[in-house]
């Protein structure tokens, strides 16, 4: 049972290791997760805020059949246009296209103004920035009103703010940002304080001044207003501010805020949510960042917003790649611990039938045991009447060895007398035979060459590495060692003396000094370094 021990220990281990990776990951941003964990939580229910947005898009198309005044009827039109604004493009174009149908009404002085702002922010969702800009040329901001002019600079500085987000050639990218800075300092002149201050904020942050734009937002957040879209707004400059100043935790913090507001708003235009995905996988943290990316390029198909779904598209590979190679990381780890359970649970099955064979054993041992004990008793019992025998007869026993010795000593004299007697001279022929010399000298270089092997597994090869091509040893089958491969073997053990190596190897002096200057001539470096070298092996 001992054995499986440490194997237990890897098991366990093993089980807990993607939980301490995943802390890991997740520390250091404990503050975060709540917030992250909300954002899951809308992400989750999406379908259910969108079920509660068609809802209420239904009411107000039930409402409108049975509006028969034209100002009721446009109104309406233009809550469905709001409603579908960044939720589906498509539908708010159609509904843009009835309220326009409408016009003109004394009621609305700017109205064929205000349906034109509209028709260039849904065509900016689309995608189709060059007629949202010609659009927008045909109004004269002087003749607006200063809501309607408020409108249509923030309409203005939108649509140059998405043509510079679009754009990549970066002398034109440059002449689309001045032109957002020109439009935002409108707003600044004829906005509402909360959304010119968002516009004073935005444009700190992208000059570099990050805490001025912190501190212009931080009056309004987190509390500082109830409608959700300006929430959104706010949540995301101050992601704008913490980007310059390069603040990561607070990037996603504030990223993670306007997703959630543009979750419970219900939109599918938005860019908080791929943005927060890609720092997310930045940070390692692949789960969320799939699971956000997902919902993204969702939204933006539904919606048919061009820009987001090329934005979405330019993320999603790396990200998808990282989560699949993760997911295939993950099953290998699941599979090999099934793996590791499997072949633990048979070892733990086989230790219960080792033990339980053991118990019957240790059963049948501690039966056996007692008889033994028994039987020691008796034994005792005896041993001590043996003790008192070895003390009368132990002298008597010294003296029989005495006369045993003289008796042998005897025999062998009468034998040596017989054997000369009888001319035994294949007695003296075995006697002089040096055969079993010679086979206990090939059993001793046996043992020698076993052993010295063990020692160096790769002496032989090494060895030949030190020799030209053609000078090189190779050892019969059934060898392991032969002559001059001995000899260097004892070099490489310290015995550099030849007359040493001749007597220990049973050969002149001649012939092993021969041996040796052979191969020295055969080295294939410096000759006269290389038994220095064969010492080295």
């Amino acid at each position: 049972m001992k054995a499986h021990f440490p194997l237990l220990i890897c098991l366990h281990l093993l089980l807990w290791l993607p939980f301490v990776v995943q802390e890991s990951q997740s520390k250091g941003r404990e503050y975060l997760l709540p917030i992250l964990e909300e954002l899951d939580d809308a992400v989750e229910h999406k379908k259910q805020y969108h079920t509660q947005k068609e809802e209420k898009i239904q009411a107000l198309k039930h409402q409108l059949m049975y509006m028969s005044g034209e100002i009721e009827q446009y109104e309406c039109y233009g809550k469905l246009f709001e409603e579908y604004l960044h939720y589906q493009a498509d539908s708010a174009v159609y509904y843009l296209n009835r309220q326009s149908e409408l016009l003109p009404l004394e009621e609305y002085e700017n109205g064929e103004e205000e349906v034109l702002i509209d028709q260039a922010a849904v065509m900016g969702v689309m995608g189709m920035y060059a007629d949202a800009l010609h659009v927008l040329e045909k109004i004269q901001p002087d003749k607006l009103n200063p809501e309607m002019r408020a409108k249509y600079y923030r309409a203005c500085r939108s649509c140059y703010g998405w043509l510079a987000d679009y754009t990549i050639e970066q002398r034109v990218k440059q002449k689309y940002l001045e032109k957002t800075d020109q439009y935002r300092d409108s707003i600044l002149l004829v906005d509402i304080p909360i959304t010119a201050d968002i516009a004073r904020a935005e444009r700190a942050a992208l000059n570099g001044r990050a805490e001025e734009a912190v501190a212009i937002l931080e009056k309004y957040l987190p509390a500082g207003t109830d409608d959700m879209e300006t929430l959104s707004y706010l949540n995301y400059t101050m992601y704008e501010a913490y980007l310059a100043k390069g603040d990561v935790e607070k990037q996603i913090e504030y990223l993670a805020r306007t997703a959630l507001w543009d979750m419970k708003r219900v939109v599918r235009e938005y860019a908080s949510l791929h943005k927060l995905a890609r720092l997310l996988y930045e940070q390692g943290d692949i789960d969320r960042a799939y699971n956000y990316l997902n919902c993204s390029m969702e939204d933006a198909v539904d919606c048919h917003a061009r820009l987001r779904s090329l934005e979405v598209t330019e993320v999603y590979p790396i990200i998808d790649r990282a989560y699949k190679e993760k997911e295939a990381h993950e099953r290998a780890v699941v599979t090999g611990l099934l793996i590791g359970i499997s072949v633990v649970s048979l070892l733990l099955i086989a230790a219960v039938f080792y033990l339980y064979s053991w118990m019957k054993k240790l059963t049948a041992m501690r039966h056996n045991l007692s008889e033994a004990n028994l039987q020691l008793q008796a034994v005792n019992q005896n041993l001590e009447q043996t003790g008192k025998i070895k003390e009368v007869y132990i002298a008597r026993y010294l003296d029989r060895c005495v006369g045993y010795l003289d008796k042998l000593e005897q025999y062998r004299r009468s034998l040596e007398k017989l054997a000369m007697a009888s001319q035994i001279e294949a007695l003296f022929a075995a006697i002089r035979s040096d055969q079993f010399l010679r086979d206990e000298r090939k059993a001793f270089y046996r043992d020698f060459d076993h052993s010295f092997l063990d020692l160096f597994p790769h002496f032989i090869e090494d060895f030949n590495n030190l020799l030209v091509e053609d000078g090189r040893i190779v050892v019969k089958p059934g060898e392991l060692l032969n002559t001059e491969l001995r000899i260097f073997a004892l070099i490489r053990l310290g015995v550099t003396d030849t007359n040493s190596i001749a007597h220990f190897l049973g050969y002149s002096i001649t012939t092993v000094y021969n041996y040796r200057s052979k191969y020295r001539n055969k080295a294939l470096g410096n000759r006269d370094k290389f038994e220095q070298e064969v010492m080295k092996i």
